[in-house]
């Protein structure tokens, strides 16, 4: 398989850092640690810079906070200094994961999002259902503590599979390591933009599984939630059990036993 053997330099080019800087603070210009960061800007990105190209950056330790909306999660927020380095890492390597993402991932990512993956839904259930004239069942399933649980070092094999720029695999270590389940090489801090990002590099196995292996061609995920369509229940039931064994064998992970079930489309799906 093709690997991308030189991208660190391109991560911590100062044109490539003043760039990630300006992401960072789209839609937070007041907050006051942009304007600590911009009072020596040119200054802290040369910093960031040298502490990357040598190799010394450290991230600083998150600041977790729980948030309820509606229901009860831990954020963890890290330095604003640390979300600049996390644009800098995805706005390079992005670009070589997101065209092998299937067409239906659906999160956090250009042209994509909620909006879109509803009116997608809307668009599959009409076919599926032969514009609402033929039965039509829904596996709606979630995977249990996803970001919590997710293997660093089976995320870090995936990563390899397309970059073997050694130092960029450093980088990326430095993030995981910085915090996320709380447990030493398991979990990614949910809030991270890294986080957003890897979390479909992690499950694009899943999406690959689904619809190259069991042929299912009416599916739709969005970060961890994914739905599929059939008109056959019974169907739905056995890709159930095949998935929920792969995502155990290959990503040790697993379907929420309650968040997860097959409905009839005639009940609604929300």
């Amino acid at each position: 398989m093709k690997t991308n053997k030189n991208l660190y330099q391109e991560v911590y080019n100062l044109k490539n850092l003043i760039l990630a800087y300006k992401k960072a603070r789209k839609g937070k210009t007041k907050k006051y640690y942009v304007k600590e960061f911009e009072e020596n800007l040119a200054y802290n990105l040369k910093i960031l810079h040298d502490e990357l190209k040598f190799q010394t950056y450290k991230p600083l330790p998150l600041k977790t906070f729980i948030l309820r909306d509606p229901k009860t999660r831990k954020i963890s927020k890290s330095a604003f200094r640390d979300r600049i380095v996390h644009h800098a890492l995805v706005r390079i390597i992005e670009p070589i994961f997101d065209k092998i993402f299937i067409y239906d991932s659906c999160a956090n990512r250009k042209g994509k999002g909620n909006l879109f993956a509803v009116q997608r839904l809307k668009k599959l259930i009409k076919q599926v259902s032969k514009n609402n004239t033929a039965p039509c069942f829904v596996l709606k399933a979630d995977i249990k503590h996803y970001f919590q649980e997710v293997d660093n070092e089976i995320l870090i094999k995936i990563i390899k599979r397309k970059i073997s720029d050694e130092k960029v695999i450093w980088l990326v270590g430095e993030i995981f390591g910085n915090g996320g389940g709380g447990r030493t090489g398991i979990g990614m801090p949910l809030g991270n933009l890294t986080s957003q990002f890897f979390a479909n590099v992690y499950l694009n196995k899943l999406d690959y599984f689904v619809k190259h292996k069991l042929k299912a061609k009416y599916y739709i995920r969005y970060v961890d939630d994914f739905v599929i369509l059939h008109s056959s229940k019974k169907q739905l039931e056995i890709w159930l059990s095949q998935i929920n064994n792969f995502l155990k064998r290959e990503l040790k992970l697993e379907i929420h036993p309650e968040k997860s079930r097959i409905i009839s489309l005639s009940r609604g799906i929300d």
